[in-house]
């Protein structure tokens, strides 16, 4: 951004390094900042040292936690605010217990709540009370809303974010990561009843210049709610319901047409815009912001019968929408609903004159408006290509195909609300060839599409899946697949459809798509409405009522760290340190308290971090995976023949060791594929001996790499990380039954999936299956396979049994996007291996 007029900053950036023209280099990418942006204009305190500020300050000079007695006094009126109605804080505080115990300072829930709003405050709530002129409502119109200017400024001068937060517009060749751009704004809302049939959408907002990773955990908080808009319920016919509540939506909006000073969390002064970058909805909720009907699309000039084509169609600009509402407005009187909304029809218009985003800068609403993934991939899978696979494959085969392989289905998964993406495409045997390719094209594009990373080389495989898709989608209808409410469809009018070809386009002005999901809001629902909502007596001050509450939410939430900090004489700024190289907690609020005070975490909320086991536990011999195992085994002192027994194993023999000691899993972790830095969750790697839960065992497959180091299990310890472990443990060793590749994905032009066969020993009969011992450090990833189930599936089969009873299966690339995104290139370097007993020991 430009610097203000007759004004000089500092250029400042915050990695150690500073200059204009800086250029970050490493071996994935280099990234250059913006030559005119970061610029520092003075100091300013930031909204904790802004706290100090505060009319009652003064009185917490003896008494930090005024107005409050102490430390405990103060726990324990924030446990009542955040748990009980005021009628049951005023039952709590009568128990007899206190006849007897010391009493608290407050006597009553008034009192208590009357102390809550003295704490430091933070962008106040506001209600007010409106009508729409000419147009009766079955209830008076509430809005609960604040100034999100003041939202955006209190997020970027929030400390808690500093490690989190960039400053400048960072250029970034080769791979595409997050755009920076100081102040820029992201909005979301979702859809929300309240008890006695209150509807509102509650409107949420965040800024970009804190990192998507942490935007996209909610209890982060970087996600601020910023008004509740009521959906009234106008007494008019229901044909004009739509336009009146959307004419009283888009008389809200937040205007930045010119820089706005505010402190960023290091306390420096800067200058800053607001343009709107991304707002995040649904279909509906897009075709109501763009002002188009339904039956036109939101991002371009597209109209209901080229839904279904792949051309690309111009976008629907900023321009064009005002110019039909322009040329209409002046032949028609807006506020003449009638005649307006039948004239609006005919453009294919919703009927809003006055859209919220005709004056606000640099917008451009096909821009802003990304592609979402719950709701426009998820959602869409669940409505369409769930649907086709039922109606060709058959409810119950799919039914009988998810049982035999989840642990965890219901009597009926094809209606389950948790369908399991990662086995969506082994279950298509019985259906045609080409249709089985249109289907995993179309999968193949939502995987892609939810990369947190992008290069210009995975853009165009996602655009060439959404090709290939279109290609082959006649064989859908040739399977009579798309049906209507009534009769088979021979058409692919659907808007989610056409709304794919933008996804490319997206991704190049937004970056990583997977950051807009609102998955996010469908949390923050549970923390912002439900359950505040649910600590209201439902009379008529309702409005004021929830004002309050989410007041003191804020303010105590803020405090609460605030006294922390001042307890142990910290600097009220979460200064930069030295950054590990590996990066595994991701909530920026536990991070600073792990710093200050890391006895003190448990009084936070926060989800539980990452644990590290490169640090601790056994590295595989590319050092590319951390292997660990409990300190206690699962059977000790055991001998050759108890094990051969146990486990079923007639060809497991070993003369070298006397005893041994046995695991029934280990736990395996890894780096991201997309970005090394980060550590991703463990892994449990089961190898349970048979019981009766599992009559054949239950065990996991795995992929080695034997191309490391020697089977020998006397060759040295494994490579580890200086942490001591025991004697014991200094050489684990592995059982595992082998598998061979059968066919490849170019072998399998439909699936594209490798296709494994079980090893068994030759010449004999019964069959036995091969197995050997190898070293722990050969394991590189858990793996997931899934039975060949040819044209029917054996109803005889359990979870419990399946895995046992086939012998050819396909490997699961689609178990997680990790695994898709690392397994391609790689699977001729690596054995594939079925892990069919325990972690073992021998000693």
């Amino acid at each position: 951004m430009a610097k203000p007029p007759a004004l000089r900053g500092a250029h400042k950036h915050h990695d150690g390094q500073s200059g204009a023209d800086k250029t970050m280099e490493d071996s994935n990418r280099t990234a250059q900042y913006h030559p005119q942006s970061g610029y520092v204009y003075g100091d300013r305190q930031n909204i904790f040292q802004q706290i100090q500020n505060d009319e009652h300050e003064p009185k917490r000079t003896h008494n930090l936690y005024w107005p409050f007695c102490d430390h405990g006094e103060w726990s324990l009126g924030k446990f009542l605010v955040e748990t009980m109605m005021q009628t049951e804080i005023d039952r709590f505080l009568k128990l007899s217990w206190f006849d007897v115990k010391e009493k608290p300072s407050f006597s009553s829930a008034r009192e208590l709540l009357s102390w809550m709003d003295l704490l430091p405050p933070g962008p106040k709530w506001c209600i007010m009370q409106f009508e729409v002129q000419g147009y009766t409502t079955a209830a008076p119109i509430h809005l609960i809303w604040r100034d999100g200017l003041e939202v955006a400024k209190s997020l970027f001068g929030n400390p808690i974010f500093t490690q989190n937060m960039s400053f400048d517009p960072l250029h970034v060749g080769r791979v595409r990561s997050e755009s920076m751009e100081s102040g820029s704004q992201q909005i979301e809302h979702s859809r929300h009843r309240q008890t006695g049939g209150l509807e509102m959408h509650p409107l949420f907002l965040t800024i970009g210049n804190i990192n998507s990773d942490i935007r996209m955990k909610a209890t982060s908080h970087a996600w601020r709610c910023v008004a509740y808009i009521p959906i009234p319920k106008f007494e008019t016919h229901s044909d004009y319901h739509t336009i009146l509540k959307s004419c009283v939506w888009h008389n809200l909006k937040v205007t930045a047409k010119v820089g706005e000073f505010m402190p960023d969390p290091f306390g420096e002064l800067r200058y800053c815009f607001t343009p709107l970058v991304a707002w995040i909805a649904d279909l509906p909720e897009q075709l109501m912001i763009t002002s188009v009907s339904k039956n036109a699309s939101p991002i371009t000039l597209a109209t209901h019968k080229q839904f279904g084509d792949a051309n690309r169609h111009d976008p629907c600009t900023v321009e064009h929408t005002l110019e039909l509402l322009y040329i209409l407005s002046k032949s028609v009187n807006p506020w003449n609903l009638d005649r307006f909304q039948k004239k609006a029809k005919e453009l294919l218009l919703l009927g809003i004159h006055l859209p919220f985003w005709r004056n606000w800068v640099l917008t451009q609403v096909f821009i802003f408006l990304v592609p979402e993934i719950l709701h426009t991939l998820h959602k869409f899978f669940f409505n369409h290509l769930l649907q086709w696979c039922k109606e060709v494959v058959g409810s119950d085969e799919l039914d009988a195909c998810y049982k035999v392989i989840i642990r965890y289905c219901t009597d009926d998964w094809t209606r389950a609300s948790r369908y399991p993406a990662h086995h969506r495409r082994h279950d298509l045997g019985a259906a045609p060839p080409e249709f089985v390719r249109a289907i995993c094209a179309l999968i193949d594009f939502m995987y892609q599409a939810q990369n947190p990373v992008h290069t210009e080389s995975s853009i165009e495989a996602m655009q060439a899946s959404l090709n290939k898709f279109h290609d082959c989608k006649v064989a859908i209808l040739e399977a009579e697949a798309c049906r209507g409410k009534s009769s088979v469809k021979e058409d692919f009018y659907i808007p989610k459809l056409k709304l794919l070809l933008s996804f490319v386009e997206a991704i190049r002005n937004n970056n990583g798509l997977i950051q807009f999901t609102a998955d996010v809001s469908e949390r923050l629902l549970i923390t912002h409405c439900k359950s505040p909502f649910t600590r209201t007596s439902k009379q008529k001050d309702f409005g004021e009522q929830i004002v309050h509450i989410l007041d003191r939410e804020e303010q105590m939430r803020q405090f609460d760290l605030y006294l922390l900090l001042h307890q142990h004489n910290h600097a009220l700024v979460n200064a930069v340190v030295d950054e590990d190289e590996e990066v595994y907690a991701t909530d920026p609020t536990m991070a600073w308290v792990s710093r200050v005070a890391p006895d003190e975490q448990h009084h936070f909320s926060a989800p539980r971090p990452i644990w590290n086991h490169f640090t601790k536990g056994i590295l595989s011999d590319s050092a590319n995976a951390a292997l660990t195992v409990t300190r206690s085994p699962d059977g000790s002192n055991l001998s050759w023949p108890d094990v051969m027994r146990t486990y079923g194993l007639p060809d497991l023999r070993h003369k070298m060791f006397s005893t041994i000691k046995i695991w029934s899993k280990f736990r395996i972790q890894l780096h991201s594929t997309f970005r090394p830095s980060i550590i991703m969750p463990s892994q449990a790697v089961q190898a349970e001996p048979p019981s009766d839960t599992f009559p054949s065992g239950n065990c996991d497959a795995i992929f080695l790499d034997t191309d490391q180091g020697a089977n020998n299990p006397g060759s040295g310890p494994p490579r580890r990380s200086t942490a001591k472990l025991p004697d014991f443990l200094l050489h684990p060793l592995l059982y595992v039954q082998p598998f061979h590749i059968v066919k490849t994905p170019e072998d399998l032009e439909d699936t594209q999936l490798w296709k494994l066969e079980r090893v068994y020993a030759p010449a004999t009969q019964p069959k036995t299956r091969t197995g050997f011992v190898i070293p722990i450090m050969e394991v590189t990833h858990a793996a997931e396979l899934v039975p060949v189930y040819r044209e029917k599936v054996d109803r005889s089969l359990t979870s419990a049994t399946s895995q046992e009873h086939y012998d050819h299966f396909y490997l699961n690339r689609y178990a997680d996007k990790e695994m898709r995104n690392d397994l391609g290139p790689r699977l001729d370097a690596f054995w594939i291996d079925k892990m069919t007993n325990s972690l073992i020991n021998l000693t």
